[in-house]
């Protein structure tokens, strides 16, 4: 198992307590990805049970993609690039719209090995959308293009699991 952002290791699976959560409130979930290249999905589906939430999920490596599959603005592109808080919002959202499900998690970021556009090789945005919104995250990661990969991973079913767990507190 990969560690997370901090370099230690999850206790149990983040992609399973995802699934389980959904699961039991008969909700769905879709992932949009672009550093990750499809490591965010591949850690969802390897849950048994999977199939009642996940609706799918986009790889959009390049930032024309992000466009035209995710539906992120042309314009937000063309003036802040790929790599910036927005455009991971916009990515959550419209995958959430485009596969029809009830939450989104999104990640965009450099993983190296060297920086894009002057953005540092580590910078990451995360973005969860969600029935009451959207949330974004920024993780600014060490190490290698592995580990900033598989560190994204884990932090963004850690957030997309602190949106649901929020979501829950606020309905009770």
């Amino acid at each position: 198992m990969e560690s997370d952002a901090n370099g230690q290791l999850p206790v149990g699976s983040p992609a399973a307590g995802v699934v389980h959560r959904l699961a039991q409130r008969h909700e769905t979930l879709a992932t949009v990805e672009s550093l990750t290249g499809g490591l965010l999905a591949a850690s969802v589906v390897e849950i048994a049970g999977v199939s009642g939430v996940y609706r799918g999920g986009l790889v959009v490596y390049a930032t024309e993609m992000k466009a035209e599959l995710a539906g992120v603005p042309a314009d937000l592109l063309a003036a802040r690039g790929p790599v910036d808080p927005d455009v991971a919002v916009a990515l959550a959202e419209g995958g959430r719209r485009r596969c029809g499900a009830d939450w989104a998690v999104a990640a965009t970021g450099v993983a190296g090995p060297e920086p894009q556009d002057g953005k540092p090789v580590g910078l990451v945005y995360l973005a969860v959308a969600g029935p009451d919104g959207s949330t974004v995250r920024q993780l600014d990661l060490d190490g290698g293009r592995g580990h900033i990969r598989a560190a994204a991973v884990i932090e963004a079913l850690r957030l997309l699991t602190e949106q649901i767990d929020t979501l829950e507190v606020v309905r009770r």
